[in-house]
């Protein structure tokens, strides 16, 4: 039942993640609807807030008018109005989704709509401080997934003092972004924090207790081994938000379709974010979220702004425990601290070699430093480098412009036009 209708806002935002905030602070009065009731937040640094290296105000992202707490029902395109759950009705001139992603649950046995005690997602600040209740010094814990996401939360479980059990299901970790001699030496390190890592390994299900409150006690694995596990994270990707575009109707595919000034079928919404899918991509990284939310407070001011994608470089942040929190930014490469028991590691573009690529590798068993990039035609495709970061800049650079690389240029010199090795 609707309760009041609200005047219509110029710009209505549903979503009030990184990609909203940061809308928000690019257009005057910009009227966000977010379902969290925490203000905007850098979803990035969510694994130093589960390591207890930084509390819930650390994150916030700036200052943003955001009606917390009240989630979107419905669209009405016809009438431009938004449902909220709230009874309100609130009118837009131009309508922005950035509704986001939800964590992908596995189709694993024992795991049903309602999670058993025990188990958690990692996506959200809730989810994040939910689990760091849950942890103890000793807790057994099992993480699924050694992407980026599972790599970052099994090493600050690692670090709260738990025993942690990372199982990834390819032949190695963080295979989207590493090649297989960096992903062995991230694994190295992990496992020389107490972390026991498990690759080609298919998890089949969980065996929970009986009862009405279900709880978890073990992770059942394709062999028929079975992990101890009184906690249990998912970390096994995400999947964009598109149910409320899908219910009004828009163009939905994998995620909601925009064109390159970021709107979708209907020529008053637009969309932004992991919900969004430009040219047959849907990015799901935070740094792409940024850059359409400029492309787009461009194109809502009036002003032409094309979106042509993005050359999106992964971050992770494994330190010290001992080390001083530095935050990382949201975009650009990895940055880690070169403390004792910390790890530096920078990845981007494609460091799996193709047929006629040419491939440099540099490595230093002494320091711990390995550099490798990967040279397709005359343009610089990718590449990975741990342990030594003193080239990733000029590195980054020369990948982002997606320039021909100078004819005379080497592809030694790329690697150590620094100094360094």
């Amino acid at each position: 039942m609707r309760t009041r209708t609200e005047n219509a806002a110029r710009v209505v935002v549903i979503g009030a993640g990184m990609a909203g905030a940061r809308l928000a602070a690019r257009v005057p009065g910009v009227t966000v609807i977010g379902e969290e009731a925490h203000a905007p937040y850098n979803r990035v640094l969510l694994a130093e807030v589960l390591a207890g290296r930084y509390e819930p105000d650390v994150i916030a992202l700036p200052p943003a008018e955001v009606r917390r707490g009240v989630r979107v029902v419905r669209i009405d395109r016809a009438d431009r109005q938004v449902l909220c759950d709230d009874g309100s009705v609130v009118g837009y001139e131009h309508l922005v989704l950035a509704t986001g992603s939800n964590p992908v649950l596995p189709p694993l046995r024992g795991l049903g709509h309602v999670l058993p005690d025990g188990v958690h997602p990692f996506r959200t600040l809730d989810d994040c401080l939910t689990l760091r209740a849950a942890v103890r010094p000793g807790v057994r814990a099992v993480v699924i997934g050694g992407g980026l996401l599972g790599v970052s939360a099994a090493r600050a479980l690692a670090e709260c003092g738990a025993q942690v059990v990372l199982a990834q299901q390819g032949e190695h970790l963080m295979e989207r972004q590493l090649d297989a001699e960096a992903a062995g030496m991230l694994r190295h390190h992990l496992e020389s924090l107490g972390v026991e890592v498990h690759t080609e390994c298919r998890v089949r299900g969980l065996r929970c207790t009986d009862g009405d409150t279900p709880a978890v006690r073990a992770v059942e694995l394709a062999d028929g081994y079975e992990l101890e596990a009184e906690i249990t994270v998912l970390a096994c990707g995400v999947r964009p938000r598109t149910g409320l575009a899908q219910a009004a109707g828009l163009d939905v595919r994998k995620g909601v379709v925009v064109d390159d000034e970021l709107r979708t079928s209907d020529p008053y919404i637009h969309a932004v974010g992991d919900c969004a899918e430009h040219d047959g991509t849907v990015y799901g990284l935070a740094g792409a979220a940024l850059e359409q939310a400029d492309v787009l407070a461009e194109v809502l001011a009036g002003r032409p702004a094309r979106y042509g994608g993005t050359r999106a470089l992964t971050r992770l942040t494994l330190r010290s425990p001992s080390a001083a929190p530095v935050p990382a930014g949201t975009t650009g490469a990895a940055v880690v601290s070169g403390t004792p028991g910390g790890l530096d590691l920078a990845a981007f573009g494609d460091s799996r070699p193709m047929p006629g690529d040419d491939v440099i590798r540099l490595a230093d068993a002494t320091r711990g430093a390995y550099r490798t990039v990967v040279v397709r035609g005359d343009r610089l495709a990718g590449g990975v480098l741990f342990g030594d970061l003193a080239a990733v800049g000029t590195l980054a650079r020369t990948w982002q412009d997606d320039e021909p690389l100078p004819a005379d240029m080497s592809l030694l010199h790329l690697l150590t036009n620094d100094g360094g090795f």
